[in-house]
């Protein structure tokens, strides 16, 4: 209750303030700025154990600024001067003037800004009149490049307070340069030729003298629009004791939803597609290695992107065209802690920036997620810690064509695939194709050893006699493939083509490539999916390629296939033990 009371009495004051502020005179040194409310009270109360008239003030746009003043002009340039010297206040504070502030939050009930104080004489003020601050204002839209005000620097001067920088600030303003689209060299902090050209054009484009060299406002103004890119995005800092990790998150997109360890899930809040995980788990690097492998059976991090796994740490990248999702996570503390951030497409500007200052901010602090924090509803099996496991485009069946591991399939199956895998994790290429047959062949990135290959009948069955059809008729549900049974129907398609057979057999649509089987456990062909136009077939329709087309098809391609006549039987449990070991699991994925 007294911290909700704080929170209405402040905005209160900054209510109050905002019109009786703007009509006050006086210069005040601007030292840092802050994107919230309770960091920024964190930040002035620092500043005021050390410093006299210290002030909070509301600058709009949800940003927050620290203030000393108000003094005289010349004042507030010789304290600016001196303060700056004695390493008191950052090196890009400003002198700046009532009316830019609103609201003061800090002293709390100081109200206004204080009437502007009699000038006193003092020496001639050649120090810098505006930089920087420490986190400038985010510009709006639309918002019209600023117009160089008449106390701005010289060109000498401008030089001057260039030279104080430092080079990550230096390396900085080049970015902000290249941001700008003005600069295409390297970010060396060296400002050569190209930097100064660079310079100079965004001068010239947004209205300044043009002289190469930028002022401390127009570097004020430049990051002003560079730090846009975060308006709306609300970033706060953030200490989640529970995984025991302190960041900054932009929590104007996402805010927490639940634990499910290893991870804390921030859920998107509007229309932007953004998540957010904190990972936290106890373990050392066999824990670490782990994450590493299941992550990258995730949706979340999809195949293309690079990856990195050190003794200490790794980084994951994973796009597509919906989302580029990055992880970072290391060994600290006893345990395994990072995060990952979920940012759709196309949105690159904001999401390296956005990334940038998580990346940055990431601290590890006491504590680690507790392993037991899981919710039902994050239990399933296509589920990994409520993420869902990615899955292939479709699911197929296939069936190993020789002792070398050839695997023979339905073209349909792999026609249109970004990748093929066998059984979830070996990758496969197609190495030939029979349009008109409806097979493809496909070879193993690694050579294979089949328990079991095809042997393929070189006769012709008799009709009305009993087949099975091997297959993953669940897709990936089951670890091991199904018999479906069924009857010879005809040696023919429908049209009479006499590379068909027609089956009495119910399929499913993953069965599609698996084999034919008589009651020996001989080949008698592959599953088609069923094509007939526009007409409706009747339940329980099958087709499939015949043996001989197939094993010509193959033979072909170079497979050593073996052959068999007549027709045995076997027991059931026997058939099945054969049909498993020579059918294998076919996965398309985008």
């Amino acid at each position: 209750m007294i911290s909700r009371i704080r929170t209405l009495a402040l905005a209160a004051l900054l209510l109050s303030g905002t019109s009786a502020l703007a009509q006050q005179a006086g210069t005040y040194i601007q030292i840092e700025a802050q994107p919230s409310l309770n960091r920024a009270e964190d930040r002035v109360r620092d500043y005021a154990s050390y410093l006299q008239d210290v002030n909070g003030f509301s600058l709009g746009g949800g940003w927050y600024g620290i203030a000393l003043g108000p003094y005289s002009e010349n004042e507030a340039a010789a304290l600016l001067r001196r303060l700056r010297s004695q390493g008191q206040i950052p090196r890009d504070s400003y002198l700046e003037t009532a009316g830019e502030y609103r609201g003061r939050f800090f002293p709390i009930g100081a109200g206004a800004a204080a009437p502007e104080p009699v000038a006193e004489p003092s020496e001639p003020d050649t120090t810098d009149t505006t930089t920087a601050a420490a986190t400038p204002e985010p510009a709006q839209p639309g918002t019209p490049a600023p117009v160089p005000a008449a106390t701005d620097e010289t060109p000498r001067e401008a030089r001057a307070s260039e030279a104080d920088l430092t080079r990550n600030e230096k390396l900085a303003l080049q970015e902000a340069l290249r941001w700008a689209g003005v600069y295409g060299g390297a970010i060396d902090a060296a400002y050569g030729p190209g930097t100064r050209n660079a310079m100079a054009e965004w001068q010239r484009q947004n209205g300044y003298e043009v002289t190469g060299i930028l002022t401390t406002r127009q570097r004020a103004a430049l990051f002003q629009a560079y730090n846009a890119v975060f308006d709306g995005l609300g970033f706060e800092r953030v200490r989640e004791a529970r995984a025991g990790i302190e960041m900054e998150l932009p929590l104007g997109v996402v805010s927490f939803a639940r634990s499910e360890a290893p991870f804390l899930h921030y859920e998107p809040t509007g229309d932007l597609d953004a998540r957010v995980l904190l990972i936290s788990e106890p373990g050392d690097r066999a824990t670490l290695w782990g994450l590493y492998e299941i992550l990258q059976t995730l949706e979340i991090v999809p195949p293309n992107g690079p990856r990195e796994r050190r003794s200490d740490g790794f980084s994951l990248t994973g796009q597509n065209d919906r989302i580029v999702s990055v992880t970072e996570a290391r060994l600290v503390d006893g345990g395994v802690k990072g995060f990952t951030l979920i940012w759709p497409a196309g949105d690159e500007d904001r999401r390296t920036r956005v990334l940038a200052r998580m990346r940055e901010s990431f601290t590890a602090v006491p504590g680690i997620l507790d392993p037991s924090a899981r919710s039902d509803e994050g239990q399933s099996v296509d589920l990994v810690a409520g993420l869902r496991i990615r899955q292939p485009r479709l699911w197929a069946s296939g069936f190993y064509a020789d002792d070398s591991g050839l695997v023979l399939t339905a073209l349909d199956a792999v026609a249109d695939c970004g990748r093929i895998t066998l059984d979830d994790a070996i990758e496969a290429k197609v190495v030939a194709r029979d349009a008109a047959l409806g097979a493809a062949l496909l070879e193993p990135a690694e050579r294979l050893a089949p328990l079991a290959s095809a042997t393929f009948r070189s006769d012709a069955p008799r009709l009305k006699s009993e087949v099975a059809v091997s297959g993953f008729s669940y897709g990936g549900v089951l670890p091991a493939p199904t018999l479906t049974y069924g009857a010879l129907a005809d040696l023919q398609g429908l049209s009479g083509e006499p590379t068909l057979a027609r089956l009495d057999l119910v399929a499913q649509p993953a069965d599609i490539g698996g084999p034919v089987l008589d009651a020996g456990g001989a080949v008698l062909g592959m599953l088609l999916p069923v094509r007939n136009g526009n007409r409706q077939l009747p339940d329980g329709v099958s087709f499939s390629a015949r043996a001989e087309p197939l094993r010509s098809f193959v033979t072909q391609a170079g497979a050593r296939t073996r052959t068999t006549e007549g027709e045995t039987a076997m027991a059931p449990e026997d058939l099945s033990a054969i049909a498993s070991d020579m059918t294998v699991l076919v996965n398309c994925w985008e």
